[in-house]
């Protein structure tokens, strides 16, 4: 491809690189550049620069006539390099457009891309050192692809990783696996549509780098939370090629999943970025405009961190507000994804120091017509002093409910003085969310994720095996609320994987079985170890992989039971809160708690230290909220029996609920009846295994 001419004044907007069929706009933002040169590289890595000949405002820009799709390009920039007023400008760098569609190539640690030594010239010119920028072209042909547009009601997440997800599985091709064409492939559609997820939340695939550190071990950021490019799909994850052939691999990815009525919700790191602190490299937003991209100390120039990672994007400056949102609505409109997943969110609600739910942020999202439509879910919490937010981000999000994850874990442990708590879970957490009138869907349950122990390591582990991260086991939860069950990692005793097994299948059905939204982790279904890692963020390889050749089929076919029963049943994901009222003059109430004799809690029984059963009626009869054309809905009610001490405990039916019989729908030791048991009845006693669940149900009345 030969390298074109000379430029022309073009717009300022767009900004990034924007073909239009007959050449390609360029457009950069920078407060304090005094001149940006446009960087244009053919196949063998020939330099030609062209300087931007226009700047409106902020924004320097020009139209090169001729630049299509595929070419290769960066940016230099010509400004002050005054590191303790936060100015890092160093033309001898190139750099990343911020709206760059698709990045080429890899990035080196070589000396180049480093920042100077204060009191130094700096090292040299990064250009072999450094990914391209690559124009793209818009086009794609989306012909009849509708969002499924999933009420969040009725939503249950898998979280799930590109190259983890599809790596070690049998039947996706060997130049298929580890990329969106993979993940799109029909075994790993047909295994989602069959376990009946409704939508899958990708760990991070905007473009990132690995960490100095990591890459010296020999390891790599695995996880991908070092995000470089907040408009490119990952080059590595795509089996076509890294030209702008990512973009359209990553559209196909969609539209599959589109097909087979499953959203995509993409895990977005908008808090900060690959360029780390102040040592860190000269890649992209530093070399631009560093005191504008990034929060620093006035006099200093240090990067202020509240997430741990170097740095802190600056949501203050109105450039960076506008890069997040086009950002997003770029996924939405263009890549037709159906909502995000905003890590340490409370990093992007900081105006000073201070977290703040009514920041600019969330003011633009609210009245955003495209954004506020898709669905937003925040971790809500950040390194910073006051950063746990858990309920307290606005009406449209939900929230990762941290506190779901430590009650349940610590209830089926078998700790003391939880029974309260853990009913306030089981019930979508009202204590967190009811206010501003959320709803139960404000809360995203999960027992585990990415960033722990997976299900199998909950309960194989007391302990967190970080060893092979090279640093010494420092890293990592060290508080896990885990239970090994008698042994540290594997064991032939069969009392202990009994166990174990019972204690897995009790964490999926309290999840799928709770108000809110459940949210299971990728290869959970099918016993995934990680050999006791609780932080295989830089294991690219078979430890994080999910195993295909060693899956728990009984598990597995245990979990998409569950989901079908959570899918069939409304009372079991109802859109309003419990209110405990009696229900159209009967006697029952919507919701009902009962000691195991049978009897109703009292405010007492709910504070006893020892107290680890309960029973939980749900009644079918009692559904608040109504269709979607206004009508009543019924449903089967339940009667759940939860036993987290050691010991075996029998269960009264209570006289209360004594208007029909009752059929057992299944328990966590013997999983779904092949045939149906014979009916019980009030008064009858049902023996529930130590560290066991036992649900009964009964028709609705026709």
């Amino acid at each position: 491809m030969p390298l074109p001419g000379s430029l022309w004044p073009g717009a300022p907007y767009p900004l990034g690189a924007t073909f239009d069929g007959a050449g390609t706009n360029f457009a950069v933002y920078s407060s304090v550049a005094e001149r940006v040169t446009l960087c244009l590289f053919n196949a063998d890595g020939l330099e030609v620069q062209l300087d931007l000949p226009e700047a409106t405002g902020q924004v320097f820009h020009g139209y090169l006539p001729g630049c299509r799709p595929g070419r290769r390009y960066g940016f230099r920039v010509h400004g002050p390099h005054a590191p303790e007023r936060g100015h890092l400008c160093d033309e001898r760098k190139l750099l990343i457009d911020p709206y760059a569609r698709a990045i080429s190539g890899q990035f080196s640690w070589d000396a180049g891309t480093l920042a100077a030594p204060p009191g130094s010239a700096g090292h040299g010119d990064s250009a072999t050192e450094m990914p391209r920028s690559v124009v793209v072209s818009p086009f794609f042909v989306w012909s009849d692809d509708r969002r499924p547009r999933t009420p969040w009601h009725k939503t249950i997440i898998y979280e799930a990783h590109v190259k983890g997800l599809t790596m070690r599985h049998p039947g996706v091709p060997a130049a298929l696996r580890g990329t969106y064409a993979g993940l799109a492939h029909p075994v790993i559609v047909e295994h989602l549509v069959s376990l009946g997820v409704t939508a899958i939340e990708l760990m991070p695939t905007h473009h990132f780098i690995h960490d100095e550190r990591l890459v010296k071990l020999g390891l790599r950021n695995y996880w991908g939370y070092n995000s470089i490019g907040y408009f490119a799909p990952h080059a590595e994850y795509s089996s076509s090629g890294d030209s702008g052939e990512q973009v359209l691999e990553f559209k196909q990815m969609v539209k599959s999943l589109h097909e087979a009525g499953i959203e995509v919700l993409l895990d977005v790191v908008y808090n900060h970025t690959g360029e780390g602190g102040r040592d860190g490299p000269t890649a992209c937003f530093r070399g631009l405009d560093n005191a504008a991209y990034y929060r620093v100390e006035p006099g200093t120039g240090n990067h202020i961190d509240f997430t741990g990672c170097g740095n802190s994007l600056n949501m203050r400056n109105p450039y960076v507000l506008q890069l997040v949102m086009d950002s997003l609505r770029y996924w939405v409109l263009e890549m037709h994804v159906d909502g995000f997943r905003f890590d340490l969110a409370a990093a992007l609600a900081r105006e000073l120091h201070d977290v703040d739910r009514l920041s600019a942020f969330f003011d633009l999202i609210q009245q955003d017509p495209v954004i506020s439509q898709v669905k937003l879910i925040a971790e809500p919490w950040d390194v910073g002093e006051g950063g746990y937010q858990v309920g307290n981000f606005p009406v449209l999000w939900s929230e990762w409910n941290g506190q779901y994850r430590d009650t349940v874990r610590d209830f089926w442990r078998g700790a003391e003085r939880t029974l309260g708590e853990f009913a306030a879970r089981l019930t979508g957490s009202s204590d967190l969310y009811a206010h501003a009138r959320r709803t139960p869907h404000a809360s995203i349950n999960f027992v585990t994720c990415h960033d722990g122990f997976t299900l199998r390591d909950l309960v194989s582990y007391d302990e967190k095996h970080n060893e092979a991260n090279g640093e010494d086991n420092r890293d990592g939860e060290s508080h896990n609320r885990s239970w090994n069950c008698g042994a540290e990692g594997p064991t032939d005793d069969p009392a202990i994987l009994a166990l174990r097994r019972r204690q897995q299948r009790n964490f999926l059905a309290t999840l799928l079985l709770s108000q809110g939204v459940p949210m299971i982790l990728a290869g959970d279904e099918l016993g995934r170890t990680q050999a006791g890692n609780n932080n295989g963020y830089c294991h690219d390889g078979p430890l994080s992989f999910v195993d295909w050749s060693a899956l728990d089929t009984d598990l597995r076919e245990f979990t998409r039971r569950l989901i079908a029963l959570r899918r069939a049943h409304p009372v079991l994901s109802v859109r309003r809160w419990f209110e405990g009222r009696s229900i159209r003059g009967s006697n029952l109430t919507d919701i009902g708690w009962f000691k195991p004799d049978g009897t109703a809690m009292t405010e007492v029984d709910w504070n006893v230290a020892f107290a680890r059963a309960l029973g939980v009626f749900l009644n079918g009869e009692g559904i608040q909220s109504p269709g979607p054309r206004g009508e009543r809905i019924t449903d089967d009610s339940f009667y759940v029996l939860f036993n987290a001490g050691f010991d075996a405990i029998d269960f009264v039916v209570p006289p209360a609920l004594n208007h029909e019989p009752w059929f057992f729908t299944f328990d966590t030791e013997t999983g779904f009846p092949l045939q149906p048991a014979p009916p019980v009845n009030a008064g009858d006693r049902i023996r529930v295994i130590a560290h066991g669940i036992y649900v009964l149900s009964r028709p609705r009345r026709s």
